[in-house]
This record gives structure tokens, sequence and C-alpha cells, in this order.
């Protein structure tokens, strides 16, 4: 009986089988060189996490941070560092690298290693988040002063940092230092 062009033959089955198990054998080398990649970034971002806290500790500690805020009138009498605050994943979450407390008054310092004008944005938007959260917990009382920090720092972020009322902290020969402000700048109070 003649075969019809449509029919299926056993070495017709087994050339098949043979392609998609070579298929499959190439699928499983890239899905192991793509972990291999993911583990390579995750351990990339891990180490530039560890550069921004080891700037937040130089701004503390060679940095005399808390020195330069008390000489512009600003009593610092506590710091933390990753400060969290709200319900995570909530509207009025997130996390503050530097938390300076002067009494009614804390300085939020952003800290990024470059450091750019869309950074700037998102920092104020995290203060006014913070407020939101201050607010709906009750206290009223206590006014919020934003600051950014970094090691390289735009020209175009700096003015605008200082347009909206933040301080910018940048590396110098004091290890930190807050940059002058322009005349009649007045910090921000959120």
């Amino acid at each position: 009986m003649p075969q019809s062009q449509n029919a299926v033959t056993y070495e017709g089955v087994l050339d098949l089988i043979q392609k998609v198990t070579v298929q499959m054998q190439n699928t499983d080398k890239r899905i192991k060189k793509t972990e291999k990649l993911v583990k390579a970034t995750n351990i990339a971002v891990a180490s530039l996490s560890d550069k921004v806290g080891d700037m937040v500790e130089k701004l503390l500690g060679e940095g005399n941070l808390i020195d330069q805020f008390r000489e512009l009138g600003l009593k610092v009498k506590a710091h933390s560092q990753k400060k969290k605050f709200g319900e995570k994943g909530t509207a009025n979450s997130g996390e503050i690298d530097l938390f300076l407390e002067d009494g009614d008054v804390a300085i939020l310092v952003e800290a990024k290693t470059t450091l750019k004008m869309d950074h700037v944005r998102e920092h104020i938007k995290r203060i006014e988040k913070y407020r939101r959260f201050m607010d709906a917990d009750g206290d009223h009382g206590k006014h919020f002063i934003g600051a950014v920090a970094g090691t390289v720092i735009a020209e175009n972020a700096i003015n605008f940092a200082h347009e909206n009322g933040l301080y910018v902290i940048v590396q110098s020969a004091r290890a930190v230092e807050i940059i002058s402000q322009p005349d009649g700048f007045v910090a921000h109070k959120w």
C-alpha cells in the first residue's frame, strides 16, 4: 500500500524527537547562562548598595556632616541610616538613606554615588510622602528639610536642588561638604 504525503513514518518521528531533544539541550544551556548572569547582576547591585552605605558613613564620620549642619543652626541630636517608613508597598512608604534629627526639625538625606536631577525629583517626592505619613500618624509639629548627597553631581542637579530648597552635599577636601547655598537660599520645610 503506497504511503500518502502526510503519513508519519517511524524514522520521521525519531528525527523529530532528536531535533526537539537538541533544542531542549540548547534551551537548558541558555537558561543556565541566564541564571549565572542574574547572579552576577545581583552581586553587582549589592556592591553598589554597599558603596552608598559607605558614602553615608563617610558623611557622618570623616565628613563631619553633623557639625556642618550645626554651623548652619541645626542642632542635630540624633541620626539613623536607612530609616524605613509606612507599610511596605503602600503609597506612603519608603526609605530615607540618612535621617538627622533636631527636635522639631529633621533632615532627610538621599545619597547617590552619581546624583542626577531625577534623583533630586524622587527625593522631593519621598519627603512629601514622609510628610503625608507623619501627618496620617498625627505628627503635625515636626518639619522636614531635604538634602541630597553624591560623589559625582550633575550641575543641573545642584541648581535644581537649591531651587527647591534642598541642601547639596558633595565630597571635598573635608571628605564631604555642604555646597554653599546661593544668595536668598532658604531651606524648604515640609
